[in-house]
């Protein structure tokens, strides 16, 4: 092979993996879609519809209503957005607290009264909850969900704990775990941002970090065709940054100290001389973020270590160890 042409399949094979990344990080954007008509019942074409949320570096995505009054403002980051709908000659709709997770496509439509565009009616309401968009279907656990787990409880196992039709393996002490089943059906694939994070045998190759998850997502069925997948897909979607500065500091720590021994007189009589015993476990991170330049550039960071070791009696260096020996 000549230099040219190795240069030339490398670039090619570059371009490749950043298109596929991209599609398989696109699938995962949620979007804001619906029809717009006035008072009548007659669509209105030329409408302005604007989505704004915090989670958005500009701030504002706008579109404009079709001929058929239909608008759609996809690639939206999840979080909560309100839409403005204005048009010269009717009055302004302003709706509040949409929220949205990956994936979803919420369905908001407007109606709009005859009447100044300096007069603004504020609707609330409950988030759409149906995709009428997309076949697939899916449940999530967001930041707001996570927030309230106790701190070792910010893992892709939850999932199994609070999507009915799971079951396998929880998570125990923080250790990833399998097999997963849906319904009776193995397969299940886990992506991290739409990337999948498993090797060939299925055993996760790259450990999540907790503290940058902002939400995890799980698709049951209409699964893409493009998605390698026998069972269910679940996607972990990642923090980002933000205008304002934002951090978090957690852990915890423990060892055999805080725990009580099972050895009674009783087994000291019949020779034992130990049980088992905590040697430590920890879980301790630091995450920040926040704005490099306001609505144009954001960062994201976030450090996390944990791990246990045990102790299990009667076994010479009977030594248990988690991701803290591996650092030892």
């Amino acid at each position: 092979m000549s230099i040219h042409s190795a240069t030339f399949t490398r670039v090619v094979f570059i371009l490749v993996s950043i298109l596929l990344l991209t599609q398989a990080a696109s699938a995962q954007n949620a979007g804001i879609g619906g029809v717009v008509s006035d008072d009548t019942g007659g669509v209105l074409p030329g409408v302005t519809v604007t989505a704004a949320s915090p989670v958005l570096i500009e701030g504002q995505r706008i579109a404009i209503t079709d001929g058929e009054g239909r608008y759609a403002i996809p690639a939206l980051l999840p979080g909560s957005y309100s839409v403005t709908f204005s048009l010269p000659g009717f009055n302004q709709i302003l709706r509040e607290g949409i929220d949205l997770a990956a994936g979803f496509t919420a369905n908001v439509n407007a109606e709009l009264g005859v009447g100044g565009i300096e007069e603004t009616i504020t609707v609330t309401g409950a988030t759409p909850v149906v995709d009428i968009q997309n076949v697939r279907r899916q449940s999530s656990i967001d930041a707001e969900a996570l927030s309230t787990l106790p701190l070792g409880m910010k893992h892709v196992n939850n999932l199994i704990t609070v999507t009915p039709g799971f079951s396998g393996l929880a998570d125990v002490g923080g250790r990833y775990s399998q097999p997963w089943n849906f319904h009776g059906k193995s397969g299940t694939k886990v992506a991290f941002d739409g990337m999948g994070i498993e090797n060939s045998s299925g055993n996760s190759s790259y450990q999540i970090n907790s503290l940058s998850v902002q939400e995890f997502v799980a698709q049951t069925s209409g699964i893409q065709a493009d998605t390698n997948a026998d069972g269910a897909v679940i996607n972990t979607i990642p923090k980002e940054g933000g205008n304002t500065f934002s951090g978090i500091l957690s852990g915890f720590y423990t060892n055999s100290n805080f725990e009580s021994s099972n050895l009674t007189p009783e087994l000291e009589a019949k020779g034992a001389r130990e049980s088992n015993k905590t040697i430590n476990m920890f879980d301790k991170g630091i995450s920040m973020g926040g704005p490099i330049k306001q609505d144009k550039v954001w960062y994201f960071m976030a450090i996390r270590s944990w791990g246990f070791a045990r102790k299990a009696a009667g076994i010479a260096g009977g030594l248990a160890c988690g991701r803290a020996c591996a650092r030892a």
